[in-house]
């Protein structure tokens, strides 16, 4: 319970672990998202690397940072039962 400083009333936290949890899930799989998404630049002027088109770049690492973002959020607007909660 955190205490509010101005009626001295407790307070439960907004937050439990599990959503912790699952925002943390969350933001490891956009940084997952974000590393698939990396490389892929041209080592000369001259000559054109076609692995920045690679279905790894262009597919997969969206959905995942897509799916991160959604985890995020989910861990934001769930609201879990705690432990010292009245039914």
């Amino acid at each position: 319970m955190m205490e509010n400083k101005q009626d001295g009333q407790k307070r439960p936290m907004p937050f439990c672990a599990k959503n912790y949890a699952l925002m943390g899930a969350g933001l490891l799989v956009v940084v997952v998202g974000f590393i698939l998404m990396s490389g892929g630049g041209d080592h000369t002027v001259t000559e054109f690397d076609e692995s920045i088109y690679s279905v790894r770049r262009i597919t997969i690492a969206p959905i995942m940072v897509l799916l991160g973002f959604v985890t995020v959020a989910l861990g934001i607007i769930l609201r879990f039962k705690r432990n010292n909660e009245e039914k």
